[in-house]
């Protein structure tokens, strides 16, 4: 990495190469205004034409000067694939001042960057910021959430109007809001951290496979005393769950993958303890089940997941116990 490298971007790619490369030439016309920005994309191996393709990419459009391309040793999930591009940057004699995880599926209009990190350089005690994630119409997409907790989660299980407006607060995605402000998380799809951070709290959480690791990572630094913002002066389009496949909230999800709930578990389990998981999962299950039997008796779409009940008790610590 270079000596005088002010933001890391790490954009970790899974055989998503024609995004990544998207992503990449998004970014180049961000480096008019960050010269000093640099970019790593790690590569997890999938025995597809990723590296062939991103590497040519690369060299095609003389991109090497800022960017450098790592291939894994293994497919690690999220959280592993960013902390191989972060922490040798954080570790060196010459650390950046921020790091922007950037995922594949983005593309990064102008000045969403400078947004970012004008807005941290203004606020010391702001530990880290997201952007205003929208479609590629412009139309804003949930960037700013709660943690989850056990009301959460019976407030989005049930789906009771009544009820709902009753525990509003407690609600893990508030309305998207057109102003900087405070909050719990933000999406990982574009967020950029102090470099501090990194060296109170650590890195990501490399038992995560995906889902649930940047939810923790901001907890750990709110835990730790720092802030966490929403700026919505910068734009990023997110082309939802075209990485992952089960993340369009506008389309009916497939079935979820184990990693998911795993993921779930073990973000109760070791933020909160046993108490709190147990409680939170029964609150799941309690809402959950009662929202099915209202959704048949009155007919509403079925947009959930596949066998979501039957999964989430499996995973469930009434099945899988208190160990992560």
């Amino acid at each position: 990495m270079p000596q005088n490298t002010d933001i890391l971007v790490v954009i970790v790619n899974y055989r998503t190469p024609e995004l990544t490369i998207d992503a990449l030439a998004s970014l180049e016309v961000e480096r008019k205004h960050l010269p000093d920005m640099h970019v790593v994309v790690t590569n997890a191996p999938a025995g597809d034409d990723s590296q062939q393709r991103i590497t040519y990419a690369i060299a095609q459009n003389n991109w090497s000067d800022w960017v450098t391309f790592k291939e894994l040793e293994k497919n690690g999930g999220f959280a592993y694939g960013n902390n191989v591009g972060i922490e040798p940057a954080i570790q060196s004699e010459n650390p950046p001042r921020y790091v922007l995880m950037l995922n594949p599926d983005t593309v990064v209009r102008e000045g969403a960057i400078v947004s970012l990190r004008d807005f941290l350089d203004e606020r010391p005690y702001a530990g880290m910021v997201g952007s205003r994630l929208e479609d590629p119409d412009g139309t804003p997409q949930a960037s700013a959430f709660r943690f989850p907790g056990i009301l959460s989660e019976l407030v989005a299980t049930l789906r009771l109007g009544v009820f709902t407006k009753l525990m509003n607060r407690y609600a893990m995605t508030p309305p998207v809001q057109n102003h900087a402000h405070e909050t719990d998380w933000v999406a990982g799809a574009s967020m950029l951290v102090r470099r501090e951070v990194f060296e109170q709290i650590g890195y990501l959480d490399e038992g995560y496979f995906l889902y649930y690791e940047e939810v923790e990572f901001c907890l750990r630094a709110k835990r730790a005393g720092w802030q966490c913002w929403y700026e919505p002066a910068s734009h990023v389009v997110h082309l939802v769950g075209a990485a992952s496949g089960i993340s369009d909230t506008r389309k009916k999800a497939p079935r979820r993958p184990a990693y998911w709930f795993e993921s779930r578990r073990r973000y109760y389990l070791g933020s909160f303890g046993k108490v709190k998981t147990l409680l939170a999962d029964t609150c799941w299950l309690v809402g959950f089940s009662l929202w099915r039997v209202r959704r048949a008796i009155q007919r509403k779409p079925d947009n959930d997941p596949p066998k979501f009940l039957s999964d989430f008790f499996k995973h469930s610590v009434f099945c899988k116990g208190f160990y992560l």
